[in-house]
Formats: structure tokens, C-alpha cells, sequence
């Protein structure tokens, strides 16, 4: 009995300690997924063309000056960083934390960004100036044109449906801004101009592929926040219980979705076996 006790004053301590740091190893240690999507729309003259994802960071900061996530993509050489939505957290709304993550990412590449649901609010306004400030191209229901190569890619954002009235619906307000969206940069060589979109929202996969883009960037999901060995996401905004779109690569048609579990946390405050996740597209000719 004595020894019994005496290997609980011992063993509970340490099984204590080997969860917490699981737990915050789950929460703060990011992880890379690569994905390689080729393209016979990738313009001539470039060979490979590497897109950096980020997503809903929630104002979470990863080392001093976001110093640990600001090495992870720099290593990956990107030559383009999206940023799919909320960068900050309504909740917990800290703008200087974020901006100083993508004050980062514009010293390494171009960056854009479209906004998620915990954008929506009187911030918005002051967090938008600040972003274009830093030189970021926020992506609000508009397209450009990248020269690349012999030729020009097409980028376009949409806000997230967070933003339409309820009557609107979510699918018929978002067929209106991604027409808005494509307005700019309509020709009639469109059909053979790669186009990627920037969307918050991975569960309206069924409308990016009526309108035929070819790449499109999503978050939201979380990865499900807990994922369950086999299954996937638990549960996710939008799509409720074990989610079809909590993370990874979707294809439909001639339409390719990436969706990432994102770097932070929102309502529940901890990730289970769902790593903050840092993404690298790389397109190729084939």
C-alpha cells in the first residue's frame, strides 16, 4: 500500500505534465502540408510557381514578433501568401498581433487577403486601412491580374457571407460578389487564364465550381478543431459534425479547393490532434 501511494506522489505529477505539454504541443506547434497542383493554365515561361496559405489566425501570436511562423514560410520560398480570413478574433481582438504577422509575410512575398466572419464589424474599417498600408491586397468582392511568366494569372477575393443581409442568402449574394468580383478583369482569353479565388468558406465548394475557378483557397473549418483518428473533424462552422470540408485538397470538376485547418483558436481554445497548419501550394506546367 505504502509503495502504492508513493508511485502516485510520483506518477500523477508526471502524467500531469506529459498532457499539458500534448496540449500545448497541439496548439502551438506548426506544421507544414505541401500539396503539388499542375496546370497547363500556369503561363509559359515559369516552371513552378509556390503559393504560401494562411488562415484564421485569431490574433494568436507564434514566438516573439511572430518570429517562429515568419521563419516556417520563409524557408518555404513562397512566391505568393494568401490569407483567407480571420486574421483577428472578434472575441479576443488584438490588430497589432496580426499586423505584425503580415508586416512579415509582405517582406517575403506579395500577400493577399479576404475577410472572414470575425472581420465583420466597426474594426473593419481601421484594420483594412492598416493592411493596404502594409501593402497588402485586400481582396473585398474585386479581382487582379499578377503578371507571370509570358502571361498573367487572375486573383480574386470575396467577402464572407458574414457580411450579407439574411435575405440575401448565402449562395445568391455570393453568385453577386464573385460576379462583382470577376468584372474587373473580364476578357475574352479569360477561359485560358488561371484563376484562383480567396473564400472563407469551404461548405459553398458547389458554388466556386459553377463558376469554373480552377484554384480556390478556403479556411473556417479548423480542421474540425479535434480530429478523430480515421474520421476527420469532429465539428465544424457551417457544417456541423464530422464536417466533408474540415481540411485538405477537394476536387470537383475542373475545380481544386485547398482547405486549411488554420493556425488559432476561436470559441474552444484547444486543437486535438489538428496541429496549426501552414500550407504550400506549388503549381507546375505539366
Amino acid at each position: 500500500m505504502r509503495m502504492t501511494k508513493k508511485r502516485l506522489l510520483w506518477i500523477l505529477p508526471l502524467a500531469i505534465l506529459v498532457v499539458a505539454a500534448f496540449l500545448y504541443y497541439e496548439n502551438n506547434a506548426i506544421g507544414i502540408t505541401k500539396y503539388e497542383i499542375s496546370s497547363a493554365k500556369l503561363p509559359e515561361g515559369v516552371s513552378s510557381y509556390r503559393i504560401v496559405h494562411l488562415t484564421d489566425l485569431h490574433s494568436k501570436s507564434f514566438g516573439k514578433e511572430q518570429s517562429t511562423i515568419t521563419s516556417k514560410v520563409k524557408q518555404l520560398k513562397p512566391d505568393l501568401i494568401v490569407m483567407t480570413g480571420d486574421l483577428v478574433d472578434s472575441r479576443r481582438y488584438n490588430a497589432e498581433t496580426s499586423l505584425t504577422l503580415m508586416r512579415k509575410m509582405t517582406e517575403l512575398a506579395p500577400v493577399y487577403y479576404v475577410t472572414g466572419n470575425h472581420e465583420y464589424g466597426p474594426r473593419l474599417t481601421a484594420l483594412q486601412k492598416a493592411l493596404k498600408e502594409l501593402g497588402v491586397h485586400v481582396m473585398r468582392n474585386k479581382s487582379e491580374m499578377i503578371k507571370l511568366g509570358n502571361g498573367e494569372i487572375r486573383m480574386a477575393g470575396v467577402d464572407d457571407p458574414v457580411f450579407n443581409l439574411k435575405a440575401d442568402g448565402d449562395v445568391a449574394k455570393l453568385n453577386e460578389n464573385m460576379a462583382a468580383a470577376m468584372q474587373a478583369t473580364e476578357s475574352e482569353n479569360n477561359s485560358d487564364t488561371l484563376t484562383i479565388l480567396l473564400s472563407h468558406r469551404p461548405e459553398l465548394f458547389s458554388v466556386y465550381t459553377q463558376h469554373k475557378i480552377d484554384l480556390t483557397f478556403s479556411g473556417h473549418a479548423h480542421g474540425g478543431q479535434v480530429r478523430l483518428p480515421f474520421l476527420g473533424g469532429l465539428v465544424a462552422p457551417g457544417q456541423g459534425f464530422l464536417p466533408k470540408y474540415d481540411g485538405g485538397k477537394y476536387v470537383e470538376g475542373g475545380t481544386t479547393m485547398i482547405v486549411s485547418r488554420g493556425l488559432g483558436n476561436s470559441i474552444f481554445p484547444q486543437r486535438i490532434f489538428n496541429r496549426p497548419e501552414v500550407v504550400l501550394v506549388e503549381l507546375t506546367r505539366p
